[in-house]
């Protein structure tokens, strides 16, 4: 499989984005590879409002059997949520379990306006009736369940994907 630049995916994304942008809308990225895409975005797109942080790991529906994450992140909301158009950011969409649980401690902030989804790259295998009105990439083959595909960081900043195998 052919993995796309993340560094590329992440200008076209922005261009998708810009001609919506107000001066009300708000960026939240959700912990990890997505807080580090809303970063870039937020620069890109000159965005005022402070940028939102969200660590859906106590939202989530499989926490019981998962247990807490690893290195859970804190969710900080710097804005008034109430009335505010949100795009919710995350790297990778696969279940749509991530973002159920995103929109869940969302609303515990308050009642934006409108929430869109903006994606580096839609995996497939979708489990809720989840989709992202900003999405960069489409794989045009599902990843089997085996595989992820994960957002990292090189310590000078730079996004790239990386294809990693479960277990």
């Amino acid at each position: 499989m052919h993995i796309p630049d993340a560094e590329t995916l992440c200008r076209q994304l922005a261009e998708q984005i810009r001609p919506h942008v107000t001066a009300d809308t708000a960026l939240v990225g959700i912990h990890t590879g997505g807080l580090w895409l809303a970063e870039r975005l937020h620069a890109l797109l000159g965005i005022r409002k402070p940028l939102g942080a969200i660590d859906v790991s106590f939202y989530r529906d499989d926490y019981a059997s998962k247990g807490l994450h690893a290195r859970p992140q804190r969710t900080g909301i710097p804005f008034d949520v109430d009335g505010a158009p949100v795009i919710l950011v995350d790297d990778v969409l696969y279940t749509g379990r991530t973002t159920r649980a995103a929109l869940n401690e969302l609303f515990d902030f308050g009642r934006p306006a409108r929430v869109d989804l903006a994606v580096l790259v839609d995996r497939g295998s979708r489990e809720l009736p989840i989709a992202a009105r900003y999405c960069a990439h489409t794989l045009s083959d599902p990843l089997p369940a085996t595989q992820n595909l994960e957002l990292q960081r090189t310590t000078e900043g730079a996004l790239t994907l990386q294809l990693t195998t479960r277990g």
